[in-house]
């Protein structure tokens, strides 16, 4: 029972007039009134980041009817973000989108995400808002491509010496090459999922090597090649 005080007993009734509901938001090609965490399905993705800004996650949740049923956990940056991502993804699947967001996900990073990604769930701003029936669940998998691996960007760079590529979306970078005026136009790279698959089927370690060993741009018309590790 609701307690009222004073004032408010004694104030006479008005009514309250149009009943009209919440705004309908696109869920998984559909127009969907909102209201309760059941109506709430979709595929998208949060980004977080821990208080002292060493590292963070990218964070991509598969709901239906309101029920986590696939989560894919990546972290960059702090060594310990990745055990956080192990035990978070065992915690989210088969929660409720209102519980995962109420649960500690060991990581300040991976609980801001799912502040993010909830956000867009409860907006509508889905990844599959407007696609009929959604994903299927392990849709997720799709953003790491051949060999399961996140796709990474680690670049180092000095104003004494320029920059060094570590690791791109295409793999870990062998060296970098160099055009006359010591500007990067290329690089070697090793696709290291594709390379590891080839390993655990029985080829020879090195067969798997050069077989995921790769360039991209101008490498071939480079007139220097560096090791970006080394040099």
């Amino acid at each position: 029972m609701l307690n009222y005080s004073h004032e408010v007993e004694n104030m006479c009734v008005v009514a309250k007039g149009p009943k009209h509901g919440p705004a309908p938001i696109p869920e998984e090609g559909k127009w969907v009134k909102a209201y309760q965490i059941g109506d709430i399905s979709g595929l998208s993705h949060g980004i977080g980041w821990c208080a002292p800004q060493q590292g963070m996650c990218k964070l991509t949740l598969n709901v239906k009817e309101g029920v986590i049923e696939e989560a894919l956990v990546e972290t960059s940056g702090c060594s310990g973000m990745t055990h956080s991502a192990a035990m978070a993804a065992e915690i989210l699947q088969g929660k409720t989108i209102l519980e995962a967001l109420n649960t500690d996900l060991v990581c300040d990073a991976i609980n801001v995400a799912m502040r993010e990604i909830f956000l867009q769930l409860v907006y509508g701003r889905t990844q599959t808002a407007f696609s009929e029936g959604g994903l299927p669940v392990g849709a997720s998998l799709e953003d790491l491509g051949k060999g399961l691996r996140s796709q990474i960007g680690t670049i180092f760079a000095t104003k004494s010496k320029g920059v060094r590529y570590l690791e791109m979306a295409e793999g870990y970078i062998l060296s970098l090459g160099l055009d006359a005026d010591d500007e990067v136009i290329g690089y070697k790279f090793v696709h290291l999922g594709k390379m590891m698959d080839m390993i655990k089927n029985g080829v020879n370690a090195q067969e798997a090597f050069e077989k995921n060993t790769n360039t991209y741009g101008r490498y071939a018309d480079a007139v220097k090649y560096i090791d970006p590790r080394k040099e």
